[in-house]
């Protein structure tokens, strides 16, 4: 059973691992979602995303998750007509970021939960083998 159970923890806490990078890569994007190109017609911030591998590992019995990399969007970025700005092509539009920052809060608030699931299995497995250790006691 506390085999089981330490599987379970490990896997889980791949998952935190995995959350965080993803919680990371959002809270880049954030910060990056209002950049324009620096030099005319060149290309602003582009949105990262990770890349998430599940890997079976032979020594717990368990699949856990590993983050292979990130990925650039490939959404085309979005033009903003201002001829003043120093970034304006010849027709005066600036490329923006193709970040949307309704898409990355979504994002945060579901990594955020995942982070949660997997943070109280480790809190439940933990607590059931302190339960096996106290019923061994006896």
């Amino acid at each position: 059973m506390s085999s089981d159970l330490m599987s379970a923890m490990s896997a889980a806490a791949s998952g935190l691992r995995a959350q965080t990078v993803r919680i990371r890569v959002s809270a880049e994007n954030l910060a990056n979602a209002d950049t324009t190109a620096v030099t005319p017609g060149g290309d602003p911030y582009r949105r990262k995303a990770p890349i998430f591998r599940a890997i079976y590992d032979r020594e717990i019995g368990a699949e856990k998750v590993k983050v292979t990399g990130t990925r650039e969007d490939t959404r085309p970025f979005t033009e903003k007509f201002d001829p003043s700005h120093p970034a304006a092509d010849a027709r005066g539009y600036v490329k923006m970021s193709n970040v949307s920052a309704l898409v990355e809060m979504a994002d945060l608030r579901e990594a955020q939960r995942a982070y949660e699931a997997n943070l109280n299995v480790i809190e439940a497995s933990r607590a059931m083998m302190m339960g096996v250790v106290q019923i061994l006691k006896a």
